[in-house]
Parts: structure tokens; C-alpha cells; sequence
């Protein structure tokens, strides 16, 4: 009997509905479910009510309705248990999810047959140290962002990769991305797109006040180190662009693949590629 988790976000419109339909589908081909505690209440069935991180350590699978944040939101917080997750799109760009609500009834034949496949996804560690202490460690599927505050002047960010100087980039911060972040902060920053099986981290200068300072592949195996600094405290580090966090001058940020990886359920060949032409540029079938 496969188990499957079911976690969607109570603020997309039509997450209830879907996830009652997903619910009787699977019921339906004898699955065992787990619904996370909102979604419980709002469906009737408290007796299948239980936490995400009860249903990280015990499902086989997770389904995840939402949209790329509601999914990345979960992927860190399951960061280490290695359960496969399928993402449902109730969002709009939605690289990271498979499935559509509208094509349920074949996502749940894929997932009870064990017709798919799991791309594992890198994930970044990062760690912010000021004056010697580090103040936080945090986990990102897509992106750790540094920049300005909205009305403030720019920042600089000196890069060094392990102990080598790469650059200071003087403007509104920089990114470092994954593979998977290539889609999001950083493609808007004039970032390449990157497939999400290549082992590297992408460093993205966010408006530099510079003609030559352009986005840099690097490689996956070292440690980028960014110092900041600003004639005022106006600075945060944001993750995944979700959480953020004040930076003071003189702070330094330490940023390397995690050893933590999220698996996704993918059986679409060439569905990332598929995604970048139909959600980026536009050519429907």
C-alpha cells in the first residue's frame, strides 16, 4: 500500500477542491493518505489530520498543491528526509511542479504504478557570520539573495571563491543560485538559464554599477564567500525569497551546496525544456 502525503496551500482558491478530488482518487486505488493539518479541517476528515513533518517521516510520497513558493516553502522544511515530492500547479509559471489539476486521474495512475522518475534537485547552504559568530544557518532549494533596501544607496558584495578574490560588485546586491534558481530571482537579473542536472552554483550581480560585471558559473565544489558592506544598515539576506534576514557591514556570508538534495517526481522527458518553452516563451500547442 503506497502513502501518500498531502500538503496544499489554503490560499490558492481552488486548493480545497483539488485536493478533494486528489483525496478520492487515491482512497479510491486503495492508498493509504496523510493530510496536513489544515486541509484536514477543511476537508471533513480529521481522522487523516497530521503535521508536515509527521507525514516527511512516514509517507512514501508527498503531493504539494500550490505553486513553485508553496513547494520550496516545503522542500526546505523537509530538507534531509529524502521523500519524493510532485508538485501540482495551483500557481502560474509552476517550473517545479508535474502535474496540473486538471490531469489528476493520470498523476495518480504515474504515482501508484511507480511511473516516474526522481530528479534530484541541488539544494545551498548557507551560514552568515558577524564578527567571528555565525548568527544563522539556512537551507535554499532556489537562491540566497543579498541586496539594498528599496530607497537605500548601493551595497558592495567583495566574492571570493574558497579563498580566491573574485570581484566586489558595488549596486543592489547579488544572488546565488542553484541550477533550479536559474528560473527565478536570477533569471530576472539577466542570469542564465541552467538545466537543473549541471553540478554548479550561479553568482548574478543585481543592477552593478559596472559594464563588465556579468553573471559567473561556478563550480559546485567550493565555498563562495560574500562580504557586504554599505554606508548604511539598509541590507538583508533573503532565502529563497521568502525569509529574510539584516545584514550590518563587515558581515560575511558563506554559501555551498547543501549535503541535502529534494527529490521530485518527474515522468515528462525534456519537461524542464518543455517548461521553459511554453511558460517563458510563450509557444503553446
Amino acid at each position: 500500500m503506497k502513502k501518500i502525503g498531502i500538503i496544499a496551500n489554503k490560499g490558492k482558491p481552488e486548493a480545497r477542491i483539488v485536493a478533494r478530488e486528489l483525496l478520492y482518487l487515491l482512497e479510491a486505488r486503495g492508498a493509504r493518505v496523510f493530510l496536513e493539518e489544515n486541509i484536514a479541517s477543511d476537508l471533513g476528515r480529521a481522522e487523516l489530520r497530521t503535521t508536515v513533518e509527521k507525514i516527511g517521516s512516514e509517507a512514501d510520497l508527498i503531493c504539494v498543491l500550490g505553486g513553485d513558493g508553496t513547494l520550496l516553502g516545503i522542500a526546505r522544511q523537509l530538507a534531509g528526509r529524502s521523500v519524493p515530492i510532485l508538485g501540482i500547479n495551483l500557481g502560474t509559471l509552476g517550473f517545479l511542479s508535474e502535474a496540473e489539476p486538471e490531469h489528476l486521474p493520470h498523476a495518480v495512475d504515474n504515482l501508484l504504478l511507480g511511473k516516474y522518475d526522481i530528479e534530484e534537485r541541488t539544494m545551498l547552504e548557507a551560514k552568515l557570520v558577524r564578527k567571528g559568530k555565525t548568527l544563522g544557518t539556512y537551507t535554499a532549494m532556489n537562491d540566497i539573495g543579498i541586496a539594498k533596501g528599496s530607497f537605500c544607496r548601493i551595497i558592495q558584495c567583495a566574492v571570493y571563491l574558497d579563498e580566491a578574490y573574485i570581484a566586489t560588485f558595488s549596486g543592489d546586491g547579488v544572488i546565488v543560485s542553484t541550477p533550479t534558481g536559474s528560473t527565478a530571482y536570477s533569471l530576472s537579473a539577466g542570469g542564465p538559464i541552467v538545466a537543473p542536472n549541471v553540478d554548479m552554483l550561479l553568482l548574478t550581480p543585481v543592477a552593478p554599477h559596472s559594464l563588465t560585471a556579468r553573471p559567473m558559473v561556478l563550480s559546485g565544489n567550493e565555498v563562495i564567500r560574500v562580504e557586504v558592506d554599505a554606508v548604511h544598515q539598509e541590507m538583508g539576506l533573503s532565502i529563497d525569497g521568502q525569509f529574510g534576514y539584516r545584514l550590518e557591514g563587515g558581515d560575511h556570508i558563506y554559501i555551498k551546496k547543501s549535503p541535502y538534495v529534494t527529490p521530485l517526481v518527474k515522468w515528462k522527458p525534456g519537461g524542464f525544456f518543455e517548461a521553459i518553452r511554453t511558460k517563458l516563451q510563450g509557444e503553446w500547442e
